[in-house]
């Protein structure tokens, strides 16, 4: 087989079956992954595949642009409301402290805590920190930072460095993608810097993806699946996706 004929190959065989490792491509048409990866190189040259870590996608499966926080709000919106419920069973004790990041369903998970169970609220995120702002039950706290207008989130080196300061019982923590073998992933940089603190500052993380993040890799990787101790998603998630990740030492909840 030419590699012109080869490469047409694999781009049709990725857009069937989605995601594809660089491994079983080598298998496939019996040749070398150092062979696939400059074929996946050309055929990323011509828009026909996205490389990701390990393998390649269809081009249409990692998003170019970063939805805004109203757009995404907008979508899945009664399984986010399971997620968040589901995910409410992993509060600390009453008086314990939280970290929130910012989200639609961490949003959500915001709306649904409980007027009797007091706690501290730690959050970056501005309509986050609106919403919970003068309940009595909670303490919150704001954390500082340029506020990004796409996520209404604080970021930058002061939202860091207060995180690096604090130590909580819980940090929930959303994501844009995520892979059982990759990680969690987000599309800005900076973004990407916070939710690493936001993670370093949790004694359990909790994260929270419905099924259609799965399989999707966006720019920035800020969470290895080992850093995570539950994935809270719903029920649309593959079996294998679920075992991955399990092996990777993440419990798994179904909302």
């Amino acid at each position: 087989m030419y590699a012109e004929e080869r490469q047409q190959a694999i781009a049709r065989l990725v857009s069937q079956r989605g995601r594809v490792s660089v491994n079983q491509l080598a298998r496939e048409y019996d040749v070398t992954t150092e062979t696939v990866r400059r074929d996946l190189s050309t055929l990323e040259r011509m828009g026909l595949v996205r490389r990701v870590h390990g393998g390649v996608v269809p081009p249409s499966s990692i998003s170019l642009i970063e939805a805004g926080l109203r757009e995404r709000d907008l979508v899945n919106t009664e399984t986010k409301e399971r997620i968040a419920r589901a995910a409410l069973e992993l509060l600390p004790p009453a008086n314990g402290t939280i970290v929130l990041d910012a989200g639609t369903t961490t949003s959500r998970l915001a709306s649904l805590l409980p007027l009797d169970h007091p706690l501290t609220v730690v959050t970056h995120a501005v309509p986050i920190a609106a919403r919970l702002a003068g309940q009595r039950h909670l303490d919150l706290r704001l954390l500082p930072g340029r506020v990004r207008r796409t996520t209404q989130a604080a970021v930058g080196a002061d939202t860091v460095e207060a995180l690096s300061h604090l130590r909580v019982d819980v940090t929930f923590v959303g994501t844009n993608g995520v892979t059982p073998d990759h990680g969690l992933t987000t599309p800005d940089p900076d973004e990407a810097a916070v939710k690493r603190a936001l993670i370093g500052a949790g004694r359990q993380v909790v994260a929270v993806a419905d099924a259609s993040k799965f399989g999707i890799e966006t720019a920035v990787r800020f969470a290895a699946p080992g850093e995570i101790d539950v994935l809270v998603t719903d029920s649309a998630v593959s079996t294998a996706d679920r075992r991955a990740l399990a092996k990777a030492g993440v419990e798994v909840v179904v909302a």
